[in-house]
């Protein structure tokens, strides 16, 4: 069968955060990021879709185990992130700001190397139920 198949694995992390920018004043952070700049950090509920793209393995049907899938995602995202403040938890975000979208592109490059290079990897990462990002776009 050559038909290419998308499977998604949807997981739940929660995390503390604070969006700054270590080189500009408190007013400046507060200007650009408003109440995400707070000192005392802030929290969300993080709902994560991990797309992966393939073709149905011929013996198996599958593109891949979802089993293996949500293995994979505890192990590698929701071990490291859940009940953490990014910020000062994670060698993540050490000295990234965790944006969402940063925040999506660390997670897509933390699982990357663990799938098969024949399969494609997009995350969608819900930070509100109204806000969420895709990486790759």
């Amino acid at each position: 069968m050559a038909n290419k198949v998308a499977v998604y694995r949807k997981e739940h992390f929660n995390a503390a955060h604070r969006l700054a920018n270590p080189a500009w004043s408190d007013a400046e952070n507060a200007r650009v990021f408003g109440k995400c700049s707070l000192p005392h950090y802030h929290g969300h509920n993080y709902e994560l879709i991990v797309k992966v793209a393939g073709y149905p393995d011929p013996v198996t049907g599958y593109v891949i185990d979802m089993k293996v899938l949500s293995d994979l995602i505890q192990r590698e995202i929701v071990e490291r992130f859940d009940h953490r403040n990014l910020n000062l938890d994670t060698v993540e975000f050490a000295t990234l700001n965790p944006t969402a979208e940063h925040i999506a592109i660390v997670i897509h490059d933390l699982l990357r190397p663990h799938l098969d290079a024949s399969l494609d990897l997009q995350i969608r990462l819900y930070e509100t139920p109204r806000n969420f990002v895709d990486y790759p776009a």
